[in-house]
């Protein structure tokens, strides 16, 4: 066992944990998911079911390392250089996808968006494996008080960084020609990302000391998954909660499809969206961080449902273009707010020696929910915007319900 240091609660290593997530918020928005890629295979003929599975493939392929990775980390009392590693998975995958964009978009729609899909699924999945290590990381050195303000103010310096990044995304649409307008926003938003990257390089991580011997194989470690699930109620309860949260991006990568059809939208309107978006995930982090500072996490997670369904409503009854603005505003509000809470709630009921189990049980469970886009296109395509707005109110209704049960923590 290594000799243990006392990191907890470390300034510098906060400092760490809010530029890293800084730099990769910018990126990340800078080819915003929501936005510019439903706009990317629009471009290249793809339909409104490969934007719902594409953005599906962006948060959802993160699911499937994940138990496979808990199940490895269990034993390890040091985590980071395995994060390194992902870290520059994960840079290469999204800077890959610029890369194809450049090459090959003279050569075959087809073929582009086969490599688009590939690289963005590498992007995710790699995440799959870092998000382990990550919480792994952030669990043991950070209280959870603590955690809950860094969480708000990384988010908050994210938020910030989105903004920014709506300027960016706005110019290189703007006055760069299509495709290679999408090239650069990979390629520009890919260097960013290696920064932040780079700033997490040199985190001080202090060896866990509750750490237990893995299972002798994989399957048995998945028995004792499932065995946790069934028996702790107070994660089966929060796992649900957190996937009916998602029932937001049944709908978000459509709304800028619809509103194109309805408004038409130029390359300006796009970048002042994504900044209206995180500009919402900023303020209202100072709420969030206020709360979950004050251990009211569960707090956070009603009111982000509330948010989320005044929002979608309002889609419902858009009939100018700046009402999507506020739209998108409050649809930032609730994804951090949701982001923050869930993230927390987690590392606060898991015991410190089963944390990467009880990590990958919600997050793999739950984010069953990321993949809510496919659904979103196939319901959009067979019937219509309306229809897909009602069924995701209907599920934000229940998820703001069973919130309400939520175990205080």
């Amino acid at each position: 066992m290594p000799k243990s240091i006392n990191y907890i609660n470390l300034k510098s290593n906060r400092t760490k944990f809010i530029v890293q997530g800084f730099f990769l918020a910018t990126a990340v928005a800078v080819a915003d998911t929501s936005t510019v890629l439903p706009l990317i295979v629009d471009y290249f003929g793809g339909g409104k079911v490969l934007v719902g599975v594409l953005s599906s493939l962006m948060k959802g392929g993160a699911v499937i390392m994940q138990l496979w990775t808990a199940f490895k980390a269990q034993e390890r009392s040091l985590v980071l250089s395995s994060l390194k590693k992902v870290f520059i998975f994960r840079f290469l995958s999204w800077f890959f996808v610029g890369l194809s964009i450049l090459f090959f978009a003279d050569f075959s729609n087809y073929f582009i968006l086969i490599l688009i899909s590939i690289f963005l699924f590498l992007f995710s999945f790699s995440a799959g494996i870092g998000i382990i290590y990550y919480q792994e990381i952030l669990g043991k050195s950070f209280t959870k008080e603590y955690r809950g303000k860094a969480i708000s103010y990384k988010q908050i310096a994210a938020g910030i960084a989105g903004i920014l990044s709506g300027g960016i995304s706005g110019f290189i649409l703007e006055y760069f020609s299509k495709p290679n307008s999408f090239a650069f926003l990979f390629l520009f938003s890919g260097l960013i990302m290696a920064l932040g990257f780079w700033a997490f390089w040199t985190f001080k991580e202090d060896p866990k000391k509750e750490t237990v011997k893995k299972e002798n194989h994989f399957g048995i470690f998945l028995k004792n998954a499932v065995k946790l699930f069934n028996s702790d109620k107070a994660l089966k309860l929060q796992v649900f909660s957190r996937l009916v949260s998602y029932a937001l991006f049944l709908v978000l990568p459509f709304i800028i499809l619809h509103a194109k059809d309805k408004f038409g939208i130029s390359g300006k309107s796009v970048g002042l969206i994504i900044s209206v978006q995180m500009a919402g995930a900023v303020l209202s982090n100072f709420i969030w961080g206020y709360l979950s500072g004050k251990n009211k996490n569960k707090n956070v997670v009603l009111i982000s449902f509330v948010i989320a369904v005044f929002a979608v409503v309002l889609t419902l009854f858009a009939t100018y273009f700046w009402y999507l603005y506020i739209v998108y505003f409050l649809i930032g509000a609730a994804i951090d707010g949701f982001r923050l809470a869930f993230s927390n709630l987690i590392l606060i009921i898991a015991p410190p020696d089963k944390r990467p189990m009880y990590i990958a049980v919600q997050n793999n469970l739950s984010s069953l929910g990321m993949f809510f886009p496919i659904l979103g296109g196939i319901i959009y395509k067979t019937f219509n915007f309306e229809i897909l707005i009602l069924f995701t109110l209907v599920l934000l209704l229940i998820g703001f319900v069973l919130s309400l049960f939520l175990r205080k923590q």
